[in-house]
C-alpha cells in the first residue's frame, strides 16, 4: 500500500485508508450531478480526493471515520495534489486492516503526557493558583488523553493537545531559567490552561475534529477558560478579585495577541508576554515539522503551510 505521503502526480495506487472529512456537492453542469469531497489519511498524512457520479448508497456509506480500500489515480490540479476515485468499498473484517492504524497521533504515549502536565501543575508551589489548575484539569477529565489540539493548524491529531501542552512546559522551563524574574508558578499555569478548554469547543473523535460544539461556537475556547478559572475560584473559596485569579485569567485571554487572532485584551504582564511567544513558537514549529513528515520523500519543498502565510519550505540536504 502506498502511504499518503509518499504519492505523486500520475501515480495511480490501491490501498487502505480512513476518510477524515466528506462532503457532498453539485457539479455546474445541466443537470446537476452529485459528486463527494473527501479527505483520505493514513498515519502519514492526507489528501483531497474526488468520487465523481457519486450514488445514494455512496452518499451513505462513505461518511467521515470511515475505513475504506480505494483504487484512484493521484494527479495535480491547480498544483496541488488530489486524488480521482475510480473504485471505492468498505473495508470488512477479512481485509484485516484496523481503524486505529490510519489514525495519525502525538508522538507520546497520551498517558505519559497527562502525567507530566499532572506533575507540573502539583510542583506550582502558589496553592490558589495550583489549586484552580488542578480544578480545569479535572474539567477537561480523560478528553485530554485524546483531543487534539486544533481542527487543522496545529498538533491537529490524537493527543495533540496533551503533547503541545507538555512541549510548551519545556519551553517555559527554559524561558524561566533565562529570565528568573518571570514568576514561573504563573508561567506553567497559564501554559497548562491557555487551550484546557478545546476538548469542550470541539466535537473531536480519535483526534479528528468533525465540527465545533455549540458552546465552541458561541463561546469559544479562550472565554471558556476563563469562566472555567472563575468557576474554580469560586468553588474553591478564591476571593473573584484575587490578583492571582486576575493574572490566571488574563494569561487565558491574551495568548492570541490579537484581537483579530481571539484575544480579548493583549498581554500586559510579562508572564502574559511569554506565554503568547511560547505557544506562538512551539504552534509554528510543530507545523513546519508535520509539513516536512508529510512531504514525500523524494520532494524538496512542503506543500504551502495555510497557518504561516501559505508558504511552502525547503528541506535542507545537509
Amino acid at each position: 500500500m502506498t502511504p499518503i505521503k509518499e504519492l505523486s502526480d500520475g501515480n495511480e495506487f490501491i490501498g487502505f485508508y480512513l476518510i477524515k472529512e466528506s462532503e457532498i456537492k453539485q457539479t455546474n453542469t445541466t443537470p446537476p450531478k452529485d459528486f463527494m469531497n473527501l479527505t483520505l489519511a493514513d498515519a502519514s498524512g492526507q489528501v483531497p480526493a474526488k468520487l465523481w457520479d457519486a450514488s445514494e448508497s455512496d452518499k451513505e456509506q462513505f461518511k467521515a471515520l470511515t475505513l475504506v480500500k480505494v483504487q484512484g489515480q493521484a494527479q495535480l490540479y491547480r498544483d496541488k495534489l488530489q486524488v480521482k476515485i475510480n473504485r471505492i468499498r468498505k473495508a470488512t473484517d477479512a481485509d484485516g486492516v484496523s481503524l486505529t492504524d490510519f489514525v495519525r497521533a502525538a508522538p507520546a504515549e497520551p498517558a505519559a503526557l497527562v502525567a507530566r502536565i499532572q506533575e507540573t501543575k502539583d510542583g506550582i508551589a502558589d496553592a490558589d493558583i495550583r489549586t484552580i489548575v488542578a480544578y480545569c484539569l479535572d474539567k477537561a477529565g480523560d478528553r485530554l488523553l485524546h483531543a487534539p489540539a486544533a481542527k487543522s493548524h496545529h498538533h491537529a491529531y490524537y493527543a495533540g493537545l496533551a503533547y503541545h501542552i507538555a512541549r510548551m512546559l519545556e519551553l517555559g522551563e527554559f524561558i524561566c531559567r533565562q529570565r528568573p524574574f518571570l514568576n514561573a508558578d504563573l508561567v506553567k499555569a497559564g501554559i497548562i490552561l491557555h487551550d484546557i478548554a478545546k476538548p469542550e469547543e470541539m466535537v473531536s473523535e480519535l483526534g479528528i475534529v468533525s465540527d465545533y460544539s455549540q458552546t465552541g461556537k458561541l463561546i469559544g475556547h479562550i472565554s471558556l477558560a476563563s469562566l472555567w478559572i472563575a468557576e474554580a475560584a469560586f468553588m474553591s473559596g478564591i476571593p473573584a478579585d484575587s490578583e492571582r485569579v486576575l493574572a490566571l485569567q488574563h494569561l487565558v485571554l491574551s495568548h492570541h495577541n490579537l484581537g483579530e487572532w481571539g484575544s480579548p485584551v493583549q498581554p500586559q504582564i510579562a508572564e502574559a508576554v511569554a506565554l503568547h511567544y511560547i505557544d506562538s513558537l512551539d504552534a509554528k514549529l510543530q507545523m513546519i515539522e508535520d509539513a516536512l513528515d508529510a512531504t514525500a520523500s523524494h520532494e524538496a519543498w512542503t506543500p504551502p503551510v495555510r497557518g504561516l502565510e501559505n508558504k511552502a519550505f525547503y528541506r535542507m540536504k545537509l
